[in-house]
């Protein structure tokens, strides 16, 4: 069942049985708050079971372009396209959200970026391969955040 992200009252639903599900809730809010500010798009997301395609995207792309493999268990997802760019997220159970930025035109900007909750752990998967910068998110508290440039094409 998808679910428009509400950015004024935040929910946990979906995510509870994160460990983090507070800031978890609080970080998908954030990413829908700035869809519909800068794009006026409605962030929905649905469960991972009813959006393998989404998940499938993400995991064939992580692990052809650097090896990785997610541990945690996918909780929702979604997929979408606004302004030339196919987006793609998934939130984690441990709290790690990983979205894809996919320029349809050729030439244009492609990446992985990853976001993790406040009071998560970097995942033992990403620990050695990135540097996770702070920023400050009055729904999200501190998120870290790191990304990666896609070399392939998807």
């Amino acid at each position: 069942m998808s679910n428009v992200v509400d950015f004024v009252d935040v929910s946990t639903a979906g995510l509870e049985s994160s460990p983090v599900a507070e800031a978890l809730a609080g970080l998908r809010a954030n990413e829908a708050r700035y869809y519909k500010n800068k794009y006026d798009h409605e962030f929905v997301t649905s469960p991972a079971d009813e959006a393998p395609d989404a998940v499938d995207r993400v995991t064939r792309i992580l692990a052809e372009e650097r090896d990785i493999v997610i541990a945690s268990r996918p909780l929702e997802a979604t997929d979408f396209v606004v302004d030339g760019l196919r987006m793609t997220y998934v939130f984690y159970e441990s709290g790690l959200a990983i979205n894809v930025m996919y320029s349809i035109e050729d030439g244009g900007k492609r990446a992985v970026g990853f976001k993790l909750s406040q009071g998560m752990d970097v995942p033992d998967e990403l620990a050695s391969k990135f540097k996770f910068a702070r920023q400050r998110s009055k729904l999200a508290g501190e998120i870290r955040g790191s990304f990666f440039v896609i070399k392939g094409e998807y």
